[in-house]
């Protein structure tokens, strides 16, 4: 076999191989003889067919055959004789595909980029550290009871957080337009629902008013027919309701699953996963630093078919997610090209990351994550078994605590800055891409 490599750019490699004839013909005369034990020729018994019939019959098809294997063969030969490693399936292209004369054809294909993780020692990271106080789980026991209120009809002046029930018609120059009006709409006020003015419009009134606000609409409102025009809305009052939290008992408790009969127990398990969320957003927040400041030190080049199946995969996440009656490739490929690099990128830094530094998943971390993963379930043990016993899901684990050890890596280089901060801001999302 022979075979001569030719690099087109960076990545792409231009291999054109060649292989003797007489291991085409041996490989088309096994498959022959192989067909031979099996055909079913009239006149003929099986397998005391002549072979002069069987090469009549069945060699295009054999050779076919033959051809299309020892392509795959020779190719995978070809890059372990070359030491390259290819990043996606190979373009063919027959040069010679004659009978009788030795086969040879061209294969293009991409490389994986050779390179070393650079840069650690000038990755700048802030590190913050929060934790849970009294204060933080006061406000998130007002969130949830928020999240439980009921309205109760009242006989008095509608107020902001009151709900209102309301009709309402509006008009431009007389003319109702389209979506401006609704019946029975609940509507609390101050809560931004409505553009500015409607909502402010109503504080004061009580059921059975009817009220006309002259307001416009915001520059930028969604709807581009109506963006900065005026417009006048009558509204009728029909019912006010005044907001009522639960309270902190053992019924409001169950709602969140949790089989607690006092405030302190109920705090307590709200704690558990304030701490549990806290130590994911930092954990998080320096994680995305750490990624961000990786792709900063290292520009490599990235094969375009590895981008290729990165937004095929991205794709059919898009459609699991938000459903629809549309198949993945009609996606456009641009809506997830830059991610797709991004996570490709990644990857290959990670990949290399654990090369380099010899890194292997910490079994005790795997079981600490596991642990505290199956801490939010009713029986945290039989969620520890179930991972222990499901080889995917717990290779899936082992990488994430591989990322774990490579942020910890970069970690011990890179220049670290300490802040403490509030639980609010701490929890509070930071704007950044994506990590892997």
């Amino acid at each position: 076999m022979q075979v001569s490599v030719e690099n087109t750019s960076a990545l792409e490699r231009r291999m054109t191989i060649g292989v003797p004839a007489e291991r085409i013909e041996t490989e088309v005369n096994k498959r022959l003889q192989q067909t031979a034990r099996r055909a079913k020729v009239p006149g003929f018994r099986p397998g005391k067919v002549p072979m002069s019939v069987i090469r009549q019959r069945y060699e295009a098809s054999a050779r076919q055959e033959a051809l299309g294997d020892l392509i795959q063969e020779t190719f995978y030969e070809a890059v372990v004789e070359q030491k390259l490693n290819p990043a996606g399936a190979p373009a063919v292209e027959p040069k010679v595909f004659e009978k009788g004369k030795d086969l040879e054809y061209v294969a293009t294909f991409e490389v994986f980029p050779e390179f070393e993780v650079k840069g650690l020692d000038g990755i700048e990271i802030e590190r913050q550290d929060a934790s849970v106080e009294d204060a933080d789980i006061d406000k998130m026991l007002d969130v949830l009871r928020k999240q439980g209120t009921r309205y109760e009809a009242v006989d008095r002046a509608a107020a902001n957080d009151d709900q209102v029930t309301i009709d309402f018609v509006g008009t431009q120059d007389g003319e109702a337009f389209s979506g401006g009006s609704a019946e029975n709409t609940k509507l609390v006020l101050g809560s931004g629902r409505m553009i500015p003015g409607f909502e402010d419009g109503l504080v004061g009134a009580k059921a059975g008013d009817e009220r006309v606000l002259d307001l416009t609409f915001p520059e930028d409102y969604q709807n581009l027919d109506l963006a900065g025009k005026a417009a006048q809305f009558k509204v009728t009052v029909k019912e006010v309701a005044a907001p009522e939290l639960p309270e902190l008992n053992e019924a409001f408790f169950k709602q969140f699953g949790v089989e607690e009969t006092t405030v302190e127990g109920f705090r307590a398990e709200v704690r558990k996963n304030m701490d549990r969320e806290l130590r994911q957003a930092l954990k998080t927040k320096v994680k995305n630093q750490v990624m961000d400041g990786l792709l900063a030190a290292n520009q490599i080049d990235v094969p375009a078919a590895l981008i290729s199946n990165e937004v095929d995969r991205l794709r059919v996440q898009a459609v699991q997610q938000f459903g629809g009656n549309i198949q993945p490739e009609q996606l456009p490929a641009e809506l997830f090209s830059e991610q797709a690099k991004r996570r490709v990128l990644l990857g290959l830094i990670i990949a290399e990351m654990v090369k380099q530094f010899e890194l292997k998943p910490d079994d005790a971390r795997v079981r600490e994550l596991i642990e505290e993963m199956a801490a939010a379930y009713q029986e945290p043990e039989q969620v520890v078994k179930w991972y222990y016993q499901n080889e995917q899901q717990l290779n899936e684990v082992r990488s994430v605590v591989l990322e774990e050890q490579v942020v910890d890596t970069v970690l011990k280089q890179a220049k670290v800055t300490d802040k403490q901060v509030s639980y609010e801001d701490a929890v509070k999302p930071a704007e950044a891409p994506q990590a892997a």
